[in-house]
């Protein structure tokens, strides 16, 4: 196995020069430089991570601990961070906490221990307790995505107050009057914004919003359904539906296909993420795009700007959703 010292014997260097020049501690003559690259190149010599670790106090690992990859919306934001890591030469250790406190808490240790360089942080359902254990890693930066600010770090989410007012526009813009919603929980920073737009839309135009139609539930496709099917329940049904994502928007496809009614000629609906299954449902799905692969790739390009530059982080970042008309919506 190829060795410092080989590099060095060959390059007819100290190893200390060639140390330098792998790590960037010190300038080295160009000549110099040129020719221990040239030498690490024709031997095929591979510097140990951990000992180039300790040696310059950094990783070059960036953790990310999100609810779930299994969500196509999570997959794709991550599929972003990832990009973002490998375009700069940086390995992600990605942790499932699967919405529970202990392994919240578990995994942040565990990437501590690990020491990463960075860390993003993706997990709407994180409480007070996560939230503090957060706090307290001051030294650690840190990038939130699609969450509550409040933690030291950079903050990053799509604009959803705008996307929701965007959604309930088009709505209102194709003359319909009477909007339900399927909502998101109550906790849910996202699902609290784009039922601020929603709200804030349904006011300009002066229509007049029905509570019972205003229904929360988990922003699944499940949670869709189960939504849908309560909304059926009702002595009267709207004319259309804003759901809170694309899975939801799904699940109420399925829970007004089994009541008969046909979308969007019975009912029309608009989702919000624009996931590349909305395209493929039959009636193509109305959405609101969300910027999910870019939210990625934004935070793994700000965190490793301020790791190599020592650029200063924004607190906040605000992307702009857009509107993606297919065939859900009448009119």
């Amino acid at each position: 196995m190829i060795s410092i010292k080989d590099v060095a014997r060959a390059a007819g260097v100290s190893v200390s020069t060639v140390s330098h020049v792998i790590n960037a501690t010190r300038v080295v003559a160009p000549e110099t430089k040129r020719t221990v690259e040239r030498t690490i190149a024709e031997l095929g010599y591979q510097p140990s991570s951990l000992a180039r670790a300790l040696k310059v106090k950094s990783t070059r690992t960036l953790g990310m601990l999100v609810t779930s990859s299994t969500n196509p919306f999570f997959a794709e934001v991550i599929r972003g961070v990832e990009e973002g890591c490998f375009r700069r030469g940086y390995s992600l250790v990605l942790c499932n906490s699967g919405d529970e406190r202990e392994r919240h808490l578990a995994y942040i240790a565990t990437l501590v221990r690990k020491r990463i360089d960075g860390l993003v942080v993706m997990t709407t359902s994180a409480d007070e307790v996560v939230y503090g254990e957060l706090a307290r890693l001051e030294a650690l930066p840190k990038v939130i995505l699609d969450s509550k600010p409040g933690i030291d770090g950079c903050t990053i989410g799509d604009d959803s107050v705008h996307g929701g007012r965007l959604a309930t526009r088009f709505l209102v813009e194709r003359g319909f009057e009477a909007i339900g919603c399927l909502t998101g929980p109550d906790e849910h920073p996202r699902s609290r914004d784009r039922l601020e737009g929603f709200l804030a839309a349904m006011a300009a135009a002066g229509l007049a919003v029905r509570p019972h139609w205003l229904l929360a539930e988990t922003l699944t496709a499940k949670g869709g359904y189960a939504a849908a099917k309560r909304l059926l329940e009702a002595s009267e049904r709207p004319q259309a539906v804003f759901a809170f994502n694309d899975l939801m928007a799904m699940g109420a496809y399925r829970a007004f296909m089994e009541a008969g009614l046909s979308v969007p000629g019975d009912v029309s609906v608009i989702g919000y993420d624009d996931l590349d299954v909305a395209a493929y449902l039959v009636p193509a799905l109305t959405t609101v795009r969300q910027p999910s692969f870019e939210l990625g790739l934004e935070a793994a390009s700000i965190l490793i700007e301020h790791l190599e530059l020592k650029a200063p982080m924004p607190k906040v970042i605000s992307l702009t959703p857009e509107l993606v008309v297919r065939e859900s919506v009448k009119g």
